[in-house]
């Protein structure tokens, strides 16, 4: 019944992507404010297909810690789930993501609409820099920037050298950090097909200052907290009776 529930949740996810996309595609006159509603009226759909289909219950912790103004999130990148509960749960954003994600067909055209900052990976110095061109450019409109610091999905109990971009752009931008904390892999892994029902903390931290220092001490600083968290929250879930 589990695998069942995990490919029917699979099947739903799949064709809802393809569904959304459209849309935002056929969408791109009016504005980004009106194609960000598309996604994320699409990722409710998944929070409520996840939630029925697979048991995925999830519970936001610390939404008082969201500032007033755009910032720049930095999420530890586990699962798909993050990717698009935080349209649900954080103000009008947009993304870093590698390029190649925009050249796919329905799914990138949609997204290329989405006023990505799409990134050549392994341009190393000349990918931060357009971090942080672009990425100030979508905060003075308004949009917020996601970050994912380790560039790709990490295993539960894993981490990897954060990146710097993130930092960078909200020190320039002179904006706040904002961490975020899960544990979808934990019920969710990264490269398996069963999804077991549970509960998912989603965890938002209290903006980090980024000004005043070196980039990498303040992604040392935002690492820190969210693998600490990550810790307490995943200690938690194995505990749980």
């Amino acid at each position: 019944m589990l695998l069942i529930r995990s490919l029917l949740f699979q099947f739903y996810f799949f064709a809802s992507v393809a569904i959304a996309s459209s849309t935002v595609v056929l969408c791109w006159p009016f504005g980004h404010r009106v194609r960000f509603a598309v996604a994320r009226t699409w990722a409710h759909s998944m929070l409520i297909a996840g939630h029925w289909i697979c048991g995925l219950r999830y519970v936001v912790e610390g939404q008082e810690n969201i500032p007033q103004e755009p910032s720049v999130i930095m999420i530890k990148h586990s699962t798909v789930f993050e990717t698009y509960a935080q349209l649900v749960f954080f103000p009008i954003q947009t993304w870093v993501l590698k390029r190649e994600l925009t050249w796919l067909p329905i799914f990138g055209w949609g997204l290329a609409l989405m006023k990505p900052i799409a990134i050549n990976r392994g341009a190393g110095h000349s990918a931060v820099t357009q971090v942080i061109e672009q990425g100030k450019s979508r905060l003075a409109e308004g949009i917020w920037v996601t970050v994912f610091p380790e560039g790709t999905r990490v295993a539960p109990g894993k981490t990897k050298k954060y990146g710097i971009s993130g930092a960078a752009l909200a020190r320039e931008a002179n904006v706040k950090i904002v961490p975020v904390a899960q544990n979808a892999g934990d019920l969710w892994p990264r490269r398996g097909i069963i999804k077991r029902p549970g509960l998912i903390r989603f965890v938002i931290g209290p903006p980090i200052d980024a000004s005043g220092r070196a980039p990498k001490e303040t992604s040392l600083i935002v690492q820190e907290w969210i693998e600490s968290k990550m810790r307490e929250i995943s200690d938690g879930y194995k505990n749980a009776p």
